[in-house]
C-alpha cells in the first residue's frame, strides 16, 4: 500500500491528480483520511517551485542555417531558444489572455486606432543595460523594413506611427485594430537593445536566461539571468537544447535521462511510451495546422481549377487516424479552427472527393506531367507519410502527383517558402487577425502560398476596425471562403501538441498556444530530482 500511495503522491506533485481524486483514490486503498492529508500535502510542496539543476530539452526543428535574429525564427527549435532569451511586450497565457511582460499597462483610444504601452521599471538586458521604450520602437521600426525578411512584417506594416516619450510608447495604425496587443505578442517581435539595427543575431534580450552556447542544429546553452524581472520564471541554474530531429533518437534520449522533455512525440509510439517508468505523455488541443502549400504565382499552381483538384483529392480523415493517431482533427483548406474566437462552424467541411477532384484536373488542362510535392521527416510529425498518403489518394483521381524526400538540414531555408509545392506546418496564432496578416495578406513576407487578393485584404483590414462581433464574424466567415476557395493552401489537419516529460519535471501546465508551453517549459517548469 506505501508504494500504491507513493505513485499517487507522484502523480500529484507532477499536476495530474486533483485534490478530490488523490483522496478517493487513497480511501479505496484504505489509507486513513489523515495520512492521505499529509500525503497531499507532501505531494502540494513538491509543486513550489524548487530552483537550481540542469535541465535540458531534446527537440526536433533546428538547423545549420538557424540564427539567433528573432525576425528569422521559422522551425520550432529557434522559436523556443528566442523564447528563452528574450521577452516580448506581452505574451498570451495558455487561457488566452494578454501576458503583460516588458509593458506593465496598455491602452487605447475608443476607435482603437491609438495604443499605449506603459515599459514596466527595472527590466533589465543581459547586457546591464536597462530596457527603455526607445529600445521597443527601434524593435518594431526593424521588423517593418522589408531587408529584415521579419515573420511579423504583415504584422508591424499596419503601424503608421510609432514614438516613445518617458516610460510610453504610442503605436498609431492606420485603421483601428482591436486586436493590436495579441499582435505585439508575436514571437519574432523580441525586445532587443537599440532594435537589434546594429547586430540582430546578437542574442542579446531581457529574457530569463542568458544565451552562452549557440551551436546552430546541435546544441543551444544558456544560464540564468541573475537581474530577471519576473520570479515565476527562470528556475533552473541552467538550461539547455539539444538539437534532435531523429525520432528514434529523441525518444530514447529521453527514456536514458538524458533530456528531461522532448517534443513532437511520434503518434505512431504514443502508446508505448505511455507506458515507459518516469514518463508523462501531454498532448493539448490548439490552433497548430500541418499543411501542403502551393505557390499560386508559379505553374501549374497558378491555376485555380488544378488548385480544387489537389485539395479534394486528399483524405483528411486518413491523415487524421494514421498520421495523428486521432490526435488532432479535420483541416478544411483556411487556418482556422474552433480553437479561435469567432470561428464560423456552418462552413461545410471539404471531404475526399476523387471524382470531383477528376473533373477539375481535367478541366485544369494540365498536361499530365508529375506534379512534385516536396517534403521531409522535420516538416512536421509524419509528413513523409502524409505526403505518400496524399500522392496514393490523388492517383485514384488520375493525379500524377509524387513526391521529392528533402534532408531535414536548409529545409526551412531552401524549400520552405522557395520550392512552389512543400509540406509544411504553423503553430497558429492566438486571433484570426495574426494568423491571416501573418501568412495571408498579400504584404506579409511569411505569404508562404504567395496568395494576393485585393478583395481579401480589404476586408481583413477593415474587420480589424469593427468592434460589433456579429459583423467581424462574418467579415472572417468571407474571408475563409475566399481562402478556401482560390488559395493555395491544402490544410488537411489540426494537430494537438503532443510532447513528453520525465516525472521529475514539475510546473508543466499545457498551453494551446504552441509546443512545450509556448516555448517556455524550459523557463517555467523545474526539477524536483
Amino acid at each position: 500500500m506505501t508504494d500504491q500511495l507513493s505513485h499517487l503522491a507522484r502523480m500529484a506533485a507532477n499536476g495530474r491528480m486533483t485534490r478530490r481524486e488523490f483522496n478517493s483514490r487513497a480511501a479505496a486503498l484504505g489509507v486513513t483520511s489523515a495520512l492521505a492529508a499529509s500525503a497531499f500535502a507532501t505531494a502540494a510542496r513538491a509543486q513550489e517551485p524548487k530552483k537550481g539543476g540542469l535541465m535540458r530539452a531534446g527537440m526536433q526543428g533546428g538547423e545549420s542555417t538557424n540564427t539567433l535574429d528573432p525576425a528569422l525564427a521559422a522551425s520550432e527549435v529557434p522559436f523556443a531558444v528566442n523564447m528563452i532569451w528574450g521577452e516580448m511586450l506581452v505574451d498570451v497565457s495558455a487561457s488566452g489572455e494578454i501576458d503583460y511582460r516588458i509593458a506593465e499597462e496598455i491602452s487605447s483610444s475608443p476607435d482603437a486606432m491609438e495604443w499605449k504601452f506603459k515599459i514596466r521599471q527595472g527590466v533589465e538586458f543581459h547586457n546591464g543595460k536597462t530596457v527603455t521604450a526607445d529600445d521597443v520602437v527601434a524593435t518594431l521600426k526593424r521588423h517593418t523594413d522589408e531587408k529584415a525578411q521579419s515573420g511579423a512584417l504583415g504584422i508591424v506594416q499596419g503601424i503608421t506611427e510609432m514614438s516613445a516619450s518617458g516610460d510610453m510608447v504610442t503605436l498609431k495604425l492606420a485603421s483601428g485594430n482591436a486586436d493590436l496587443p495579441f499582435l505585439m505578442a508575436d514571437y519574432h517581435l523580441i525586445i532587443q537593445p537599440g532594435g537589434g539595427v546594429d547586430n540582430p543575431a546578437e542574442g542579446i534580450g531581457a529574457g530569463p536566461y542568458k544565451v552562452v552556447v549557440n551551436e546552430p542544429g546541435v546544441r543551444h546553452g544558456f544560464e540564468k539571468h541573475a537581474n530577471y524581472f519576473d520570479s515565476t520564471m527562470g528556475h533552473a541554474d541552467q538550461v539547455e537544447i539539444l538539437v534532435i530531429n531523429d525520432n528514434t533518437a529523441r525518444t530514447a534520449a529521453l527514456q536514458a535521462g538524458q533530456v528531461h522533455m522532448i517534443n513532437r512525440v511520434d503518434p505512431k509510439i504514443i502508446e508505448l511510451l505511455k507506458g515507459a517508468p518516469g514518463i508523462t505523455i501531454q498532448h493539448v488541443a490548439g490552433r497548430g495546422h500541418y499543411v501542403f502549400i502551393m505557390h499560386v504565382d508559379k505553374a501549374p499552381f497558378d491555376n485555380n481549377d488544378l488548385r480544387m483538384a489537389l485539395k479534394l483529392a486528399i483524405n483528411r480523415q486518413e491523415m487524421v487516424d494514421k498520421i495523428l493517431g486521432g490526435y488532432g482533427s479535420r483541416g478544411n483548406d483556411f487556418p482556422i479552427n474552433s480553437a479561435y474566437p469567432l470561428f464560423d462552424d456552418t462552413i461545410p467541411q471539404r471531404e475526399y472527393d476523387a471524382a470531383a477532384a477528376a473533373e477539375f484536373y481535367k478541366k485544369s488542362g494540365h498536361d499530365g506531367s508529375p506534379i512534385e510535392l516536396r517534403t521531409a521527416p522535420g516538416a512536421f510529425p509524419g509528413a513523409v507519410e502524409a505526403a505518400q498518403l496524399f500522392a496514393a489518394s490523388a492517383q485514384v483521381a488520375g493525379i500524377p502527383l509524387t513526391v521529392k524526400l528533402e534532408p531535414d538540414d536548409g529545409y526551412w531555408s531552401d524549400v520552405w517558402n522557395v520550392q512552389p509545392f512543400c509540406a509544411s506546418y504553423w503553430g497558429g496564432r492566438p486571433v484570426q487577425d495574426q494568423m491571416y496578416s501573418t501568412a495571408y495578406l498579400s504584404t506579409a513576407d511569411w505569404n508562404d502560398t504567395k496568395f494576393k487578393d485585393a478583395k481579401f485584404d480589404e476586408i481583413l483590414i477593415a474587420a480589424r476596425a469593427e468592434l460589433d462581433a456579429t459583423k467581424r464574424k462574418a467579415m472572417y466567415t468571407e474571408l475563409a471562403n475566399i481562402l478556401r476557395d482560390t488559395g493555395g493552401l491544402i490544410c488537411p489537419m489540426f494537430n494537438d501538441f503532443v510532447e513528453a516529460k520525465r516525472d521529475e519535471v514539475a510546473g508543466w501546465q499545457p498551453d494551446p498556444n504552441g509546443e512545450l508551453m509556448n516555448g517556455r517549459a524550459l523557463a517555467k517548469c523545474w526539477l524536483n530530482a
